[in-house]
C-alpha cells in the first residue's frame, strides 16, 4: 500500500491533528485501491490497471486534501472548532460540495495526463456513462464525508466524558490538601504570624494557578510543563512553610521541555503522596526531586523522587490503562487515569526499593509542539 503522507508535507496543521489525518488518508487510499481493482474487473479491456490506479488514486487523493487538510487549514473561515473541525452549517456544506467538485476535477486531469486522454471527451460521446461516474465518485465522497463526520463527533463526546471524569478527580483531590493547610495556616496565626502570613502568601499563589489550569481542557494542550512546574513551586513553598527544615525539594525542567503539553495537576498528586507518605512519616523528613528530560526520539520521562520511608513493594511497572493502585493510594489512581487519557501509549513505573525511598516515573509521548499564547492570569 502507498505510504501516508510525509509529517513535512503537512507540517502546516496543527500537531494535534497530524495523526488523524494521516489514518483517514489511509483509509480513503484503500478505498481506492478497492475501487480501481473493482473498475478495471468490470472492464478491463477499457483501460489497463495501472492506469485505472492512477485515475482513482489522483482523484480520491484530491478529495480527501481539500476536503480534509485543507478543511482543517482553513477552519477559522469555515467556523470549525477544534479539535476535531467538523461542522454542520451551510457554510461547511457548500465548501464540502466544491471540494469534491475540485478534487474530482483535479485528480481526473492527473488521470488524463498520464493516459494521454481526454475524460471529458466521454460526456459528448456518452454523457450518461460520464454523469454515471462523476455521480458514483460524488456518492463515495459523502459516504466518506459521513463517516469521518460521525466518527470525529464520537471521539469528540468521548474526549468530552474523559475531561469530566478528569475534572472529577481533580475536585476530589483538591479538598484534601486545601483543608490541611488551613488547618495549619490556623495554629500558626496564634503561635508564628509573621510565618503564617508567608504561608497564606503561598496559598494565594497555588490557588492563583489552580485556578488558571481548572480553566484549561485538560487534552488542549495549552497547560505545558512550565505551567505545571510552576504550579509543583508553590505548593512545595507551602508545604515547606508547614514543614520547615524537614522538607527540600528541587525542580528539574530543561527549557527544551517547557512548552511541552500536560494535562494540569499530572504531577501534584504524585508530591502529595510523598509528602504524606513518605515524608512525613519519616522523623528527619526527606527531600523531593521532580525532573523531567527527553527519553529518546519520541519519548518524554517524567520522574518523582523522594527519600523518605517508601512503600515496602517490590519495583514493579503497570500499564497506563491499569486504574488500579499498586502502592500510592488515590493520588496514583488518578495520576494513572491522566496518563490513560493521554494520545499515544503512556505508562507508569513504581519503584520502591526495600531500604526506603520512592521513585515514581512517567514515560509520555514527546511532543514538542509550540503552544498558544495563553490569556493573562485574572
Amino acid at each position: 500500500m502507498t505510504a501516508p503522507p510525509a509529517p513535512t508535507l503537512l507540517r502546516w496543521l496543527p500537531p494535534h491533528c497530524l495523526p488523524g489525518v494521516r489514518q483517514r488518508g489511509l483509509i480513503v487510499w484503500a478505498v481506492a485501491l478497492v475501487i480501481a481493482v473493482f473498475q478495471w474487473l468490470s472492464a478491463p479491456q477499457n483501460h489497463p490497471l495501472v492506469a485505472t490506479l492512477v485515475y482513482s488514486y489522483a482523484i480520491s487523493t484530491s478529495i480527501w486534501f481539500f476536503c480534509d487538510p485543507l478543511r482543517i487549514a482553513l477552519h477559522r473561515w469555515l467556523h470549525t472548532p477544534p479539535p476535531h473541525y467538523w461542522a454542520l452549517s451551510p457554510r461547511t456544506g457548500a465548501y464540502m460540495l466544491t471540494s469534491t467538485v475540485l478534487g474530482y476535477a483535479l485528480g481526473t486531469a492527473v488521470g488524463d495526463a498520464y493516459t494521454g486522454r481526454s475524460t471529458w471527451e466521454l460526456l459528448s460521446l456518452s454523457p450518461q456513462r460520464f454523469w454515471g461516474f462523476w455521480l458514483s465518485s460524488l456518492g463515495i465522497s459523502c459516504g466518506f464525508l459521513f463517516y469521518f463526520y460521525h466518527r470525529e463527533k464520537g471521539l469528540d463526546l468521548e474526549r468530552q466524558a474523559t475531561e469530566a471524569r478528569l475534572k472529577l478527580l481533580e475536585t476530589q483531590l483538591e479538598p484534601h490538601m486545601l483543608f490541611n493547610t488551613l488547618a495549619n495556616l490556623r495554629a500558626l496565626i496564634a503561635t508564628d504570624p509573621p510565618r503564617a502570613i508567608h504561608m497564606l502568601d503561598r496559598l494565594n499563589d497555588y490557588l492563583r494557578a489552580t485556578l488558571k489550569a481548572s480553566r484549561t481542557d485538560a487534552l488542549s494542550g495549552a497547560h505545558t510543563l512550565a505551567d505545571e512546574f510552576a504550579r509543583l513551586h508553590d505548593y512545595l513553598e507551602l508545604m515547606a512553610v508547614r514543614m520547615g527544615p524537614r522538607l527540600a525539594y528541587t525542580l528539574n525542567l530543561p527549557d527544551a521541555l517547557q512548552n511541552h503539553p500536560v494535562p494540569p495537576l499530572l504531577l501534584q498528586p504524585l508530591v502529595e503522596n510523598a509528602i504524606r507518605h513518605g515524608l512525613e512519616p519519616h522523623v528527619v523528613g526527606g527531600a523531593i526531586s521532580v525532573s523531567a528530560q527527553q527519553d529518546g526520539a519520541h519519548g518524554l520521562r517524567i520522574e518523582v523522587t523522594d527519600t523518605g520511608v517508601g512503600m515496602n513493594t517490590h519495583p514493579h511497572t503497570t500499564a497506563a490503562h491499569n486504574t488500579q493502585a499498586n502502592g500510592g493510594g488515590f493520588g496514583l489512581a488518578q495520576v494513572r487515569e491522566r496518563v490513560a487519557s493521554l494520545p499515544g501509549a503512556g505508562r507508569v513505573e513504581v519503584l520502591s526499593p526495600p531500604g526506603g525511598g520512592t521513585t515514581i516515573r512517567l514515560h509520555l509521548p514527546l511532543n514538542l509542539a509550540p503552544t498558544p499564547a495563553q490569556p493573562a492570569n485574572p
